[in-house]
């Protein structure tokens, strides 16, 4: 692959010095796909110690951070026929959750919730389920997201909030306490 196209897809960079550097270094990568399943960007998670926990692709024509959903090719299907979708904040989560049987999942990109992704998400089913971390960034977010949506929610589209126990989040709580737990949070 040409260095150009690396650069361009987000993946290498150059120093100060000039030298060039794999930006995802050190990291777990995922790749992220659009509804069409095609790959838009890369998101990675640092592997041990260090800032920040995450990163994302630069934002190209392809890969907007407040269009795009982790999960979305997936999700979409599942989200049909439940007729729901769960949002949540990472990579991991929507793993974790798909592995548990839930399949009508998605995160947002490290980025707040826009009223596009909002869109997106009530074009896929007509209830959204926001399961966001139990900490106080997720308890934060939350709130942002009732602001940014109560003008949005008509009868046929709604949104209902899971307030997770103790600081958890969705991982956790399917990985320490199972599937039907998570279930009955829903």
């Amino acid at each position: 692959i040409p260095l150009m196209t690396l650069a361009q897809a987000g993946l290498i960079a150059k120093q100060e010095n000039g030298n060039i550097y794999e930006v995802f270094r050190n990291r777990i990568i995922f790749p992220i796909y659009n509804i069409y399943n095609k790959v838009v960007g890369f998101g990675g998670r640092i592997i041990n110690e260090g800032t920040p926990k995450y990163l994302n692709s630069p934002e190209t024509i392809v890969f907007k951070k407040s269009e795009i959903l982790y999960g979305e090719n997936t999700a979409l299907a599942a989200a049909h026929k439940k007729n729901y979708i769960i949002l949540v904040e990472g990579y991991l989560d929507v793993i974790a959750l798909n592995i548990a049987g839930f399949h009508a999942v998605v995160a947002s990109l490290g980025t707040a919730v826009t009223e596009s992704h909002i869109h997106k998400l009530w074009n896929m089913s007509d209830e959204i389920i926001v399961c966001l971390d139990g900490d106080d960034a997720g308890l934060r977010a939350t709130i942002r997201l009732i602001k940014l949506v109560m003008p949005l929610v008509t009868h046929s589209k709604k949104i209902s909030f899971v307030q997770l126990p103790g600081g958890s989040d969705p991982d956790d709580i399917v990985l320490k306490q199972g599937n039907a737990f998570f279930q009955t949070l829903l």
